[in-house]
């Protein structure tokens, strides 16, 4: 239920980040296409980071899903023709330009300090069905 929520969520914050390209008569069709592809990328995968190659955090947040044994449907933004096209839709759903922008099951759980906090917390373990074998913290 919370993940289609949060999917239905992340829909719509697509569709209002559109908007005002639809106003614009060549412009949106490479917007819309755009916002599509990032609608379906993050509706179609269990994890997604928009990333750019060179990015340490970026490289922070892909380790931890690492250490789960996780792999991610990583986007590299700065190997794209259209990563400046995407990052300007990630703005407007997320109000943030930097990257990493993780996104697991649909939900946007931040940058690399979130994941991180997530990952320590263990509701990102929760979040991916990850069942956790019993440990001292001594």
């Amino acid at each position: 239920m919370a993940a289609s929520y949060a999917r239905l969520t992340v829909t719509a914050l697509v569709l209002i980040a559109l908007a005002p390209t639809f106003l614009q008569s060549s412009a949106s069709v490479s917007a819309s296409s755009v916002g599509k592809f990032v609608d379906e990328t993050i509706n179609s995968h269990k994890i997604v980071i928009f990333s750019k190659t060179y990015c340490p955090y970026c490289r922070r947040a892909k380790a931890l899903f690492k250490e789960l044994n996780q792999i991610p449907h990583v986007v590299e933004l700065d190997e794209r023709e259209d990563g400046s096209q995407i990052q300007e839709i990630l703005i407007n759903i997320v109000g943030k330009r930097t990257v990493p922008q993780v996104f697991v099951n649909g939900q946007h759980l931040g940058g690399s300090d979130d994941t991180a906090a997530y990952y320590e917390s263990r509701h990102l373990h929760k979040l991916l069905g990850i069942k956790e074998e019993h440990r001292d913290d001594l």
